[in-house]
This record gives C-alpha cells, structure tokens and sequence, in this order.
C-alpha cells in the first residue's frame, strides 16, 4: 500500500533500507512512470521505491510559471499506488524552505560553468534551484539510486556532477526519453500545447532524427535539423556538444558521438529534446 507523507519527519519512521528515489514535480506521465520501473529493478521487490511530488518555486524565473505549473496530486498518487511505488512525498513550500526562498535567507547549491549553457544561458537562477531542491530531497531520503530521464539532458549531467563532486552516496541512472507514437518527447509541458501547436511541436523530434540519419559532418548534422523544424518554433539553441557537455563540437568535424540539443518556444512554451548523434556508416 503506498503511503502518502507531507512531513519530512516522517520519511526516517517509513523508509526501508534498500531505496530508490525520483524526484518530480508532478502531473506524471509515462515517462516518469518509466523512472519508476526503473527504480523497481534497482531495487527489488523488496526495496522501498519513493517519488517526490513538487513544484520547485527556486528553479522558476518568473512567480506566473510556478503558478501555472499543473498540479495533479490526486491522478499522481493514483498513478504511483498501480505502480507499487511505496512511498510518495509531496511537501509543502514551507516544508522544503523553512528559511525562506530568498538568495540571502538560504544556502543554494552553485552549478558551476556547466550551469551557465545551453538553458541555463536561457533561464538564469535555474540550475541552481534545481541541484539546491534535489541536494536536499537526496539528504531527507537518502536513496542507494535515483532516477532521471535523459530527456533533460543537462541536468541529468548537473546532477551526476554534483553527486560526484559533493560525494553524495548515492548512484545517478539516466533513463532513455520516452515518446509519444509520432516522437515528441514526452513532458508535463505538452499539456500548454493547442492542438495547432501540438502538430508543430513533433517536428523537434523529426529535426533531431533528421540530423542523426544523415552522413556528413556537424554542420551537415545541425542543417538537416533546421531544414524540418517548423516555423512556428522560435529555437534557442539547436547544437552538438560533446556526451557531458563540456564543449561544442566542430561543425566540420566527422564525430562518430556526441549529443544533439535542442531548445525553443512554441507560443509560451517551452520545449527542449536531445538524441545521441549516431554514426550511420557503423554497420559498414
């Protein structure tokens, strides 16, 4: 039976020994759930699997994103107990910022120069609401694992960073994008989406699926995305970097791996996706 706690307190008298940990903000979708079976596997059927439920006010720029963020906690929890999650956490503000939200009130985790590209470029303040709410969400659960999709790509690399670096016991697994059937990432964001945007929006996937299948060099890669994205899209960045992001690659360069990313704004909202590149000479 999963059991549903609001109190931090009351993690240390319910949790297990052996536990994986995922960390959301709600209105779940398939692709969480995949975060979940994931986690099962991890553990066990006699593991304790948690999932946090919250709306992290720290990683929004703007006061009217945190309010429009859907909140879904009864369809979630519903969604969590058909999946044999154990326990599922969804605190309140005041549980999680005591101190208060404001820079000089409380100690944030900084993410460093990798937290300064790609979205954190475009959403200053927002990796380090990011690493500061899951730094402590991992020190209240304290997981053996935890799980986050690749579809956020940067801060499943932020969070193995900081993970790795502030040596927290604890082992990152990133889990591939789960897609709809026509290949949009799957995201609570698709929700904002009006049906005439809804068809714009699959055309990110098939730029990045584009640019995989092509041979050729990065320039010819970054070309071949452009040439299918719809128009309707306002792109912040469509780039290649290397696997943990490090540096951009040379777009004359023939590179056999790496990471195509890609952001922009669909009316006012924001999608992001990323596919591995893929070498199409490999089975020669």
């Amino acid at each position: 039976m999963t059991k549903l706690i609001h109190v931090s307190r009351e993690l240390e008298k319910k949790i297990g020994v052996v536990r994986a940990f995922i960390p959301t903000m709600g209105a779940l979708h398939q692709g969480h759930l995949d975060l979940v079976d994931e986690a099962r596997a991890l553990v066990g059927d006699n593991g304790e699997v948690v999932v946090s439920i919250f709306v992290n006010p720290t990683q929004f720029e703007h006061s009217t994103d945190v309010s429009q963020y859907p909140r879904t906690l009864e369809s979630d929890f519903a969604q969590c107990e058909a999946r044999g999650v154990d326990i599922v956490f969804a605190p309140t503000v005041e549980e999680m910022y005591p101190e208060g939200m404001g820079t000089e009130e409380h100690v944030s985790v900084q993410p460093g120069p990798l937290g300064s590209v790609l979205e954190g470029a475009d959403r200053p303040g927002h990796f380090s609401g990011v690493l500061t709410i899951v730094a402590k969400l991992l020190n209240l659960v304290q997981p053996e694992f935890t799980t986050f999709g690749e579809k956020d790509y940067q801060q499943l690399a932020l969070i193995s960073q900081m993970v790795q670096q502030l040596n927290f016991p604890v082992k990152v697994v990133g889990v591939q994008t789960r897609r709809e059937s026509d290949g949009l990432a799957m995201s609570s964001r698709n929700a904002f989406l009006s049906p005439e945007q809804r068809i714009h929006a699959v055309s990110i996937s098939r730029a990045l699926y584009a640019a995989q299948g092509i041979e050729g060099n990065i320039d010819v890669k970054l070309s071949a995305a452009r040439a299918v994205l719809s128009g309707e899209i306002e792109t912040s960045y469509l780039v290649a970097m290397t696997n943990d992001l490090s540096s951009e690659l040379d777009g004359t360069d023939d590179v056999h791996e790496g990471r195509l990313l890609f952001a922009g704004l669909l009316g006012s909202t924001r999608l992001i996706d990323n596919m591995p590149i893929v070498n199409v000479n490999s089975s020669e």
